[in-house]
């Protein structure tokens, strides 16, 4: 008897939120699911981990093949957990998402949704990131949900390279203007922050992060955020590797 596929879901938006559902739904037909998400947005985590406080890991339900747990920590925590604690197996696929809002571009260094991604690509397990350009809680996630499968169904009968992950990221538009899945490279780009500086009513200076997105090649036709802006969904394969093999021939010539 063939064993059933066992896919591990999470995210950085938490558990209850409107894009971890949209995940669980495109998944649901491909196997058993096991969900291990943060219990509140963990938002900009990155590869964050809890090192200094204890992690709580709550089963909230079992039902229809689907498991949902909360973790206390951010996205990677929710992997590692799940991965070491939760499920008896190694996992088919791991996703995260569907997130509220972009990871393209270097927003991947900074995103809690592809560090649960990432972490998964870690431990030599298939992992996609997926997300739609809208920050709102309600965002429509039918356009993602649809062509997610098509990514995931080919992840599944191709496989991924060791050290490769996917990210995937969804424009808002109607299924009339949506262009098509384009493969894309990451977008070399910036965050521009600015801090606006105020006072609270104890007379203590704080700071709100602010600031904007700075495309620093927006003509160039092969990179996500062109994709985006143009109606396609980027497709970005990803390496956990940061090595810059030119360099280190280079560096081979220094006086070190």
């Amino acid at each position: 008897m063939k064993t059933q596929r066992l896919i591990l879901v999470s995210n950085d938006d938490g558990y209850d939120s409107n894009g971890i559902e949209a995940m669980i739904e495109v998944v649901r037909p491909y196997g058993e699911i096991v969900v291990v998400a943060p219990v509140e947005g963990r938002s900009g985590m990155s590869h964050a981990i809890t090192i200094k406080n204890p992690l709580r890991l709550n089963k909230l339900k079992q039902e229809d093949n689907v498991t949902v747990y909360s973790c206390s920590g951010t996205p990677v925590d929710s992997v590692k957990l799940a991965l070491n604690q939760v499920v008896k197996r190694c996992p088919d696929l791991i996703v995260s998402g569907i997130n509220h809002g972009s990871n393209a571009s270097i927003s991947i260094i900074y995103s809690g949704t592809m560090g649960a991604t990432i972490e998964g690509c870690i431990n030599g397990i298939p992992a996609i990131g997926f997300s739609v350009l809208d920050h709102s809680r309600n965002a429509d996630f039918t356009l993602a949900k649809k062509y997610a499968k098509t990514i995931i169904e080919n992840v599944f009968e191709k496989g991924l390279p060791d050290g490769v992950c996917l990210n995937v990221n969804f424009p808002v538009v109607s299924h009339e203007e949506f262009k098509g899945i384009k493969i894309c490279k990451q977008t070399r780009g910036i965050w521009k922050e600015e801090f606006d500086k105020r006072v609270d009513p104890q007379k203590q200076d704080y700071y709100w992060l602010t600031g904007y997105f700075k495309n620093l090649e927006p003509d160039d036709q092969t990179t996500d955020e062109w994709a985006l802006k143009n109606n396609y969904a980027s497709v970005v394969p990803i390496k956990i590797d940061f090595t810059s093999y030119p360099m280190m021939d280079e560096l081979k010539k220094w006086n070190l």
